[in-house]
């Protein structure tokens, strides 16, 4: 839909339901993504459409819905999507509709037959629900009985489904039980953000000092509150360029500062390693983005292998697992030189797989995620 049209575009709730996800009632959710997909939020329905609109949107609100999936149905006119079972809970219809729709809807009832009626897939594009580690978008009624299902439901689609292995399989229940202690607490995103900068510089003083042990307990603490932030933002529809730019810009910054700080702590070591592990993890980001700038697309989404590979590059998460096992074994600077062999791997990965993109490309072939097979 042209975008002058879907200024025109007005929202209305029906119903609402008191029970709080993730620390907000479904309409404020619901209004949380009306204004994110630039759609007028008119307030709860009153018996009559908006007058100046000439497309209404009208959506039950005691349902939780994926972000994306409202931002699709408000580029999709005249069409109802219905969830699993079959019922509908949100249409995009002309004004002229919307009355005698909304109060079929009001009353429990479906709307006229000759109403195109769509999944969520239908809407949303399978391979971004693929990252999300679900094959259908999220649209659930709410209830106090399914609160915490709901939640979880919100919870899992919340952390990515292409990352390290530290995030994807040890991460997400402490990771939601902490999430959860931050919405009781009132806690924003960018707040967490904050805290783990501050853990960032209170790791390297640790590691610079020779405190390694207790070094790494602040590391993996910042790793999970790393995890957290992101996920918080998205539960709770709060994600802003800000923060996301200052989580990038830590995350991007704090490894190199982290390494060098190790080698410090361990004393007299090879340089060699450090030098490695410095500008591997410079060239390591360089190489994924200029493959996204290249080919339009994430490396670890082209392949099977890239995503499964992604599960063990020599990111944050895999290098302090490495550097925890060393100094369990009463060798801090084998496990840095481990690291470090397992970068230069990774770089040449990385680098054989951007020549195998660029071959594809000349063959005339457009590289494509496997998640949208």
């Amino acid at each position: 839909m042209p975008e002058y049209q879907l200024r025109r575009l007005a929202a209305r709730w029906i119903g609402w339901t008191p029970v709080r996800i993730w620390g907000m009632v479904p309409v404020e959710r619901l209004r949380r993504s009306l204004a994110r997909a630039g759609v007028w939020d008119s307030g709860p329905w009153t018996g009559q459409a908006p007058v100046e609109p000439g497309a209404v949107l009208l959506l039950l609100g005691d349902h939780v819905y994926d972000d994306g999936l409202v931002d699709a149905l408000a580029h999709t006119p005249d069409t109802a999507l219905v969830r699993g079972d079959g019922r509908t809970v949100a249409v995009n219809v002309s004004r002229s509709r919307a009355d005698e729709i909304a109060q079929a809807m009001v009353a429990g009832e479906e709307p006229p037959a000759d109403l195109p009626r769509r999944k969520g897939s239908e809407l949303v594009q399978g391979w971004v629900l693929k990252q999300r580690k679900r094959a259908v978008p999220l649209v659930m009624p709410v209830s106090a009985e399914l609160r915490t299902a709901v939640e979880d439901r919100l919870f899992v689609a919340a952390i990515p489904g292409i990352t390290d292995v530290i995030t994807k399989y040890l991460w997400p229940l402490p990771a939601q039980w902490v999430t959860r202690a931050c919405v009781s607490l009132g806690l924003s995103a960018n707040a967490v953000t904050l805290v783990t900068l501050l853990l960032t510089v209170v790791v390297a003083a640790l590691f610079h000092g020779g405190w390694l042990w207790a070094g790494l307990v602040v590391a993996w603490a910042m790793a999970l509150l790393d995890t957290v932030d992101g996920a918080l933002a998205r539960v709770t529809l709060s994600t802003s360029q800000l923060g996301g730019a200052l989580d990038h810009a830590i995350d991007f910054v704090h490894p190199p500062l982290w390494w060098w700080a190790w080698w410090v702590g361990c004393g007299d070591g090879n340089s060699g390693a450090l030098v490695v592990m410095v500008l591997g993890w410079v060239f390591l980001r360089t190489e994924e983005m200029l493959f996204h700038w290249r080919f339009q697309i994430e490396l670890h989404l082209w392949r099977r292998f890239d995503s499964l590979f992604r599960l063990v590059t020599a990111r944050r998460n895999v290098v302090l697992a490495v550097l925890t096992v060393g100094l369990g074994f009463g060798h801090p600077l084998a496990g840095f030189q481990v690291a470090a062999g397992w970068m230069l791997i990774c770089l040449t990965v990385h680098a054989i797989r951007i020549l195998q993109a660029a071959r594809q490309v000349q063959r005339g072939e457009v590289p494509e995620s496997w998640l949208e097979d």
